[in-house]
């Protein structure tokens, strides 16, 4: 099921601190009902990379994280994966403007815990720089975030793939993870912000790589409203102000269905 995290706790940890929590929590996934893909599904059919798992954040926060690795042409998976971790460096980006070095380093962390280290190998057999990626992680600072997806913006050139199928791709998972935003009453702001960084991945896909395909070009104004429907990089304290999750998930359906 998913946990609600208060978004205060990096605020209070050492870095020493937030290692251990997120080293515990990826822990405590593997033992949860559901926290892995099926055999034959998406993990089988990344065999062909490296071997490692297809969904990166296994967990029930990132749905739609193994169907999306699983919808796409094996040749653009690695592609996917790659624009899977950039969007925790966006909203990290995004979100230390408003919350400070310490949390966008806590949003960081995360990508790399959740989405990087199960698929290490991939990222490295892409020519991944990872030192640069752990230093935004443990710093959180601007110009080492702005590294951090220069890097991987570098890596998604290198590793080719089709752009229309990257923005499915996390077109989806955006959809699937906001689907977990409001829950028990209450606004999980870590689902919020991780599902804004999966949207503004799909974004940043279109507009670096999208250029001579057709097909992502006829999706940029969906995409913007798409955006949109998350109102600021940090979650609001009032549900009534966050868009309805079949709203979002009814956009991103249209935004698939233009891709198809």
């Amino acid at each position: 099921m998913t946990m609600f995290r208060p978004k205060t706790w990096p605020k209070i940890l050492s870095g020493v601190g937030v290692a251990a929590l997120l080293t515990a929590a990826a822990c405590s996934k593997s033992g949860e009902a559901g926290e892995q893909a099926p055999s034959g599904t998406a993990d089988t059919a990344a065999v062909g990379e490296a071997g490692e798992t297809a969904g990166g954040e296994g967990g029930v926060g990132e749905a739609g994280a193994s169907a999306a690795y699983a919808s796409i042409p094996p040749a653009s998976r690695t592609a996917l994966r790659i624009a899977h971790l950039r969007g925790f460096f966006l909203i990290a980006a995004e979100a230390r403007k408003a919350e400070g070095d310490a949390e966008a380093a806590a949003l960081a962390g995360q990508g790399m815990l959740e989405v990087f280290d199960p698929a290490a190998d991939n990222f490295r057999k892409a020519g991944i720089n990872e030192a640069r990626l752990r230093e935004a992680a443990a710093k959180g600072d601007a110009a080492s975030l702005l590294a951090a997806i220069s890097e991987l913006d570098a890596a998604r050139k290198r590793v080719g793939g089709d752009p229309a199928a990257v923005i499915n791709g996390m077109t989806g998972m955006a959809a699937g993870m906001y689907g977990h935003v409001v829950a028990g009453g209450a606004i999980d702001p870590v689902e919020y912000q991780h599902s804004r960084g999966a949207a503004l991945s799909a974004l940043s896909e279109l507009e670096h790589f999208g250029g001579g395909n057709a097909k992502a070009q006829a999706v940029k104004a969906d995409l913007d409203r798409f955006i949109a429907m998350w109102p600021a990089p940090v979650a609001p304290d009032d549900i009534a102000e966050v868009a309805p999750a079949g709203a979002v998930q009814a956009q991103a359906s249209r935004i698939q269905l233009a891709l198809s």
